[in-house]
């Protein structure tokens, strides 16, 4: 048994969490023993858990009591601390802690929870000197035993990389260019405020706001013959989640858009299966809440006129993403 100390409790914490305790067979072999939600009110943790704008109510058995979360037959020992040196991972004998504070993406801020007496760390986020960067169905095979500190990542990132890796290994890739027309996250705000990202200020609900993303440079640590590449950047919009990449990507042969879609068809009966899909139905945003897939190319928005490809693709920018992460510990976690 795997044993997990989960510390942040925000979208990617709420959504990995009811991963593992909507499925039985993923409980068989990874615990989560502790939770760390920093400065939050542990009181709060059943409603959190039950009631979900995004991901609906949870319909099984929860309740706190003694710094105990109680889910259905499972306890969770819950913490509120702001240090991680503090956290009592040796005595809890933690294999795996997942980091979802979005805080702790550099190696000395992970390398916390090693001190606290983990064995190893997970940031779900891109990082920096980290030991390996992983998108999984594009690059798990770089992670070794010996590795501590490991990237899995953004959402974007792993909507990215299987899509770039089909074009890349079919039609090569001289150059290409993203943009990530993302979903609202709970680092914008309601109102218009004060701070130093201006354009972040304006309320999200309201605006189209242009922003910024990492996963081009990330894509770099995952697919290394792409490095320099790519250029984006990001749109946050007016939705609470599912994002949409577009991709504008000058190949090294010409194509069709049939023969790129054959190819994407290819790759999720094969080495992309659970990872990568394509549709031709004529779908909207609201069709891809809780799809599992890191992302699924619409088929019908694809065009190449020579060597330059459009390609668009759906993410749930949470739930696959968390997914991803269960995914990652039921293959390599023991």
């Amino acid at each position: 048994m795997i044993r997990i100390a989960l510390n942040g409790f925000g979208r990617i914490g709420r959504n990995f969490l009811r991963t593992l305790i909507i499925d039985p067979q993923s409980e068989q072999k990874i615990k989560i023993v502790a939770l760390n939600i920093g400065p939050a009110q542990p009181e709060d943790l059943p409603y959190w858990i039950q009631y979900d704008t995004l991901m609906g109510p949870f319909f099984g058995d929860v309740s706190y009591k003694n710094n105990v979360l109680k889910i259905n037959d499972h306890e969770i020992k819950i913490f509120t601390e702001l240090d991680p040196t503090k956290l009592p991972w040796k005595d809890l004998r933690i294999d795996w802690v997942i980091d979802a504070t979005g805080h702790f993406t550099k190696r000395a801020g992970a390398e916390k929870h090693i001190s606290a007496g983990a064995k190893k760390v997970i940031i779900t986020a891109p990082a920096q000197d980290e030991d390996c960067s992983i998108v999984m169905g594009v690059n798990e095979e770089v992670y070794k035993k010996e590795d501590k500190i490991i990237s899995l990542g953004s959402c974007t990132t792993n909507a990215l990389a299987p899509t770039l890796a089909v074009i890349h290994k079919h039609f090569g890739i001289r150059h290409a260019s993203l943009t990530t027309i993302h979903a609202y996250t709970n680092s914008q705000v309601l109102l218009d405020v004060n701070d130093t990202k201006i354009r972040l200020t304006r309320a999200a609900a309201v605006n189209m706001i242009p922003s910024t993303t990492g996963a081009t440079k990330v894509i770099g640590k995952i697919i290394p013959e792409l490095k320099g590449k790519l250029i984006g950047n990001a749109v946050r919009i007016p939705l609470d989640k599912v994002s949409l990449i577009d991709l504008v990507i000058t190949l090294e042969k010409n194509a069709t858009a049939e023969e790129i879609n054959e190819k994407f068809a290819e790759a999720n009966k094969n080495e992309l299966t659970r990872i990568l899909d394509i549709t031709h139905e004529p779908l909207v945003s609201s069709d891809f809440k809780g799809n599992p897939h890191s992302v699924v190319i619409d088929g019908l928005l694809t065009t190449c006129q020579n060597n330059i490809a459009k390609i668009f693709g759906w993410y749930d920018n949470e739930w696959a993403y968390s997914l991803r992460i269960k995914d990652f510990l039921v293959k390599f976690g023991e």
